[in-house]
């Protein structure tokens, strides 16, 4: 059983070590360090999400969120590629069977993507004709699986469905397949790699392509679960990790620069006691959203429905978590002294990290 307490007691301290110690390499170079890299493969952490059919862990949702936020609370470009990463291993649960034995039992598989429908997919005799570009891919220096968004064409002419709105299909395509264009310049979140990447013209046949939004082909709670509210949660336990990465720097620095010292401009009481109300802010948000994703999955593993009003639960925990993060990073990040705006900094790469990953368009809302 994962211990839920603290991302800290998740991962072994000596990983956690490991892995931020190397964060430094991987931002310079953009990208994850071999050690890393090695590290996900020992603990199979892409394979969180795929199917044990086809050699995955396929482990319930709260302790893929445990491992998720830990990660993230580590270094969270790692946390953020993984999650990523093994997010697209869910779509195992709807590809075809053949084609997944084929492409997700690969010792060293990550599949990365895209949510962007920018693709088009040509109807052929056999399968779709595939053109497209699609942006901010994380984890796609290390890709050996692309999986993508098309618009369905007939005769180039858009396939519609029966309410009148464009027939979208996800496809799978191999490393070998795509090119990766080297275009990911976030100021935040550097060695995750989300590149951008393209095909002209691929031929593929039509068991390439699936649909999340219909009957899993494997018969397991994990793939029941509505995707919106899974990808709601594993983001924000990205943020929360890290979250509680930065909390854990800035009352060091807090304590180092203002304990001792007398000043006229800032109260270290009244800013300790605005810390700790933070800290519990982030603490029990955190809890609730756990609770809240705990509760749809006894119900989810019941009967495979799960009612609005519990999906709703996960919806508002979510980005009221991810809004508390914000207001304790805002709120404290100008105390912590130009240490923290130098860009070498563990807690600035941190800081970067959260206003880079709370870009994402469905870490934005009023959590109401």
């Amino acid at each position: 059983m994962i211990d839920l307490s603290s991302p800290a007691s998740v991962l072994a301290q000596e990983w956690i070590d490991s892995i931020r110690t190397e964060a430094v390499l991987a931002e310079k170079h953009g990208k994850l360090t071999k050690k890393q890299l090695n590290l996900i493969y020992e603990q199979g952490w892409f394979k969180l999400l795929i199917p044990a059919a086809y050699g995955g862990k396929q482990l319930p949702l709260h302790e893929v969120l445990a491992i998720e936020e830990a990660l993230a609370y580590a270094d969270g470009s790692l946390g953020w590629a993984v999650t990523l990463c093994a997010g697209a291993g869910w779509f195992g649960g709807f590809m075809d069977q053949g084609v997944s034995r084929e492409l997700l039992q690969a010792p060293n598989v990550c599949m990365a993507g895209s949510g962007a429908s920018n693709g088009r997919a040509e109807i052929t005799n056999s399968g779709y004709v595939i053109t497209g570009k699609w942006p901010y891919a994380s984890g796609s220096p290390d890709a050996t699986v692309f999986t993508a968004n098309c618009k369905v064409t007939q005769n180039g002419v858009p396939v519609k469905n029966e309410n009148g709105s464009d027939k979208i299909i996800a496809i799978v395509m191999l490393r070998s397949e795509v090119t990766i264009t080297d275009e990911w310049n976030g100021f935040g979140m550097r060695s995750t790699g989300s590149h951008s990447y393209e095909v002209n013209d691929l031929k593929i046949d039509s068991n390439r392509a699936f649909d999340i939004h219909s009957a899993p082909v494997i018969e397991a709670p994990l793939y029941y679960f509505p995707f919106h509210q899974f990808a709601e949660a594993t983001l924000t336990v990205n943020m929360t990790g890290m979250g509680i990465h930065f909390m854990e720097l800035c009352g060091k620095m807090l304590a180092d620069r203002y304990s001792d010292t007398v000043t006229g401009h800032v109260n270290y009481e009244v800013l300790l006691d605005r810390y700790n109300m933070l800290q519990q802010k982030l603490t029990v948000a955190r809890q609730k959203l756990f609770y809240a994703v705990d509760m749809s999955w006894q119900v989810c593993s019941a009967n495979k429905e799960i009612s609005q009003s519990l999906l709703y639960k996960i919806s508002a925990a979510s980005l009221t978590a991810v809004n508390v993060v914000r207001d304790c990073v805002d709120t404290l990040y100008p105390y912590c002294g130009l240490k923290a705006a130098d860009k070498d900094s563990e807690i600035n790469r941190v800081w970067r990290d959260i206003h880079t990953a709370g870009q994402h368009n469905m870490l934005v809302g009023d959590g109401k």
